[in-house]
């Protein structure tokens, strides 16, 4: 019991002890803090990775593809049919986005993807980062009437609110056609007052590089019809949020694009030499991953479309060809097991067969790396402040000479007096872990507030979505990971109080008390 008390007071009255617990403290906080955020980071990013890519993927290695890919999916099924939930087929290209902002065209440079709207449920989770609920529920590519999700997948904080996507859709549609309309006879109206005023030959309205470009009237009276804008709607896409937004100098987000607009694609043919084809599109709905590289550079379009803008049917047999085909696994399957199996009979130089972690391998590594080498260098935070213990315990043992004498003249054994410092450095561990625990876990759970606020103060954005990826900060609390670093602070105490504990054990009372 004298042990406990002599513990207690110490903690009490020993102010240079408070150096070693806010050490302790501030070293268990920031390790919680950065392992928080890492395996917010990691899940996230995961999740993220697995939306766009299946379990498995077979793709060919060129843009050209492979032929026949219900073939292929029937081939697959016999190989690993009972591990196999779904499959898709797709087509994937690099590609130009164009359209037109403030009378201006933008042009971007895109990762185009032809999905099957009926399959691509089956494969992943593309459906679920689409704006429109119905979309998200059963994908397709026809604009819709109203309905557009102004906080978009997530639940967002009230700065994010979207409230321009209210009026997405045909009623937006029917708007922009209004005022192409009335832009081309105030246009025709100009021309026709040119002409008189000057009969020197007007310049063609084409040739004009910021001239809203529409469809070949000739053309369209060759095929018996002129294609109102305000009534239809030219091959669906879905287009990357990031590509359609830009942030002004107030940080408020802006659309450059809107769900009912029509924008153009550039992208190679199929066989070789590859030629550039282009074609107009209508923006049916927005994605939106969370994850800003994916969304600044993914577009969705029809793969049927797609195939035969880019001559990927063969015209004597109709066999459409494809680049890839994505594959869900069922719960439970071992992904590298299954791929495995599919890679002995799909010959590598045609195919290459992977799992989405082979795909992200090196992302998920660096990651992976970059959370241990923190722990390693966060954790000699810990270490320092049990070097701090030590010397501190040393000078107790000194100051303490005489006490310590008079306990063993008393009756008090080595194994008690070295109790009693033991028992402190476990307490000076225990309140600095537990202070930091605390407020570790504080600073997790408003993370975000604490970003927002240092970013009003510094002028600038503390965490860029450019740069890593997500628009807020995610964080996962492990309470295993939350243990092994309560457990090692402690620890680290502990162990920092052995060497005075044993030279405070091994004084001999007679010695102690010589001077005294």
């Amino acid at each position: 019991m004298y042990k406990l008390l002599i513990c207690w007071r110490y903690l009490r009255t020993r102010w240079i002890a408070l150096a070693s617990i806010v050490s302790v403290t501030l070293g268990v906080a920031t390790m919680i803090v950065v392992n928080s955020v890492m395996a917010g980071f990691s899940h996230e990013m995961q999740l993220r990775l697995h939306a766009i890519l299946s379990d498995l993927v077979v793709e060919s290695h060129g843009l050209d593809g492979f032929p026949d890919p219900d073939w292929y999916m029937a081939r697959l099924r016999e190989i690993a049919g009972d591990e196999i939930a779904g499959m898709t087929p797709t087509v994937a290209v690099p590609a130009m986005l164009s359209f037109t902002y403030g009378g201006n065209w933008i042009t971007r440079p895109v990762q185009l993807v032809g999905v099957d709207e009926k399959t691509q449920a089956e494969a992943g989770d593309f459906g679920k980062f689409l704006q429109h609920p119905a979309n998200r529920e059963a994908m397709n590519f026809l604009l819709r009437d109203a309905g557009y999700d102004a906080r978009g997948v997530e639940n967002q904080t009230p700065g994010q609110l979207r409230p321009a996507l209210t009026e997405a859709g045909w009623k937006h549609r029917r708007r922009v056609a209004e005022h192409k309309r009335w832009a081309d006879e105030q246009r025709k109206r100009q021309m026709a007052e040119q002409a008189v005023a000057n009969p020197a030959p007007v310049a063609d309205a084409q040739a004009d590089p910021f001239a809203v470009r529409q469809e070949d009237p000739v053309k369209q009276a060759e095929q018996g019809h002129t294609f109102d804008m305000a009534k239809e709607q030219h091959t669906g896409l879905v287009l990357g949020i990031a590509l359609a937004t830009f942030r002004d100098e107030l940080g408020e987000e802006r659309f450059l694009v809107m769900p009912g607009e029509d924008v153009k694609l550039t992208f190679p043919t199929s066989g070789t030499p590859p030629r550039a084809v282009d074609s107009t599109f209508t923006v049916v709905d927005l994605y939106e991953c969370k994850m800003s590289e994916y969304d600044a550079s993914f577009v969705f379009v029809p793969i049927k479309r797609l195939q035969e803008l880019r001559g990927m049917v063969d015209p004597g047999t109709g066999v459409r060809y494809a680049t890839s085909i994505q594959i869900k696994l069922k719960p439970g399957v071992d992904g590298d097991a299954v791929r495995d199996k599919i890679r002995k009979h799909f010959p590598p130089e045609l195919f290459a067969v992977s799992t989405w972690r082979d795909k992200q391998g090196a992302l998920l590594a660096a990651v992976k790396m970059e959370t241990a080498i923190l722990n390693v260098l966060l954790f000699m935070i810990i270490a320092v402040a049990g070097f701090g213990i030590l010397a501190i315990f040393y000078m107790i043992v000194v100051e303490k000479t005489r006490d310590i004498g008079i306990l063993k003249s008393l009756g008090a054994s080595a194994s008690g007096i070295m109790g009693i410092f033991l028992g402190y450095g476990l307490s000076l561990g225990a309140v600095g872990a537990g202070m930091g625990m605390v407020l570790g876990l504080l600073f997790v759970w408003n993370i975000n507030e604490i970003a927002h606020v240092l970013s009003l103060i510094s002028g600038r954005e503390v965490f860029d979505p450019s740069i890593y990826y997500f628009y807020q900060i995610p964080t996962i609390v492990d309470p295993n990971t939350i243990t092994w670093i309560i457990v090692g602070a402690i620890g680290i105490a502990v162990l920092a109080s052995v060497l005075p504990a044993r030279r405070a054990a091994g004084l001999h009372p007679v010695e102690a008390l010589r001077y005294e």
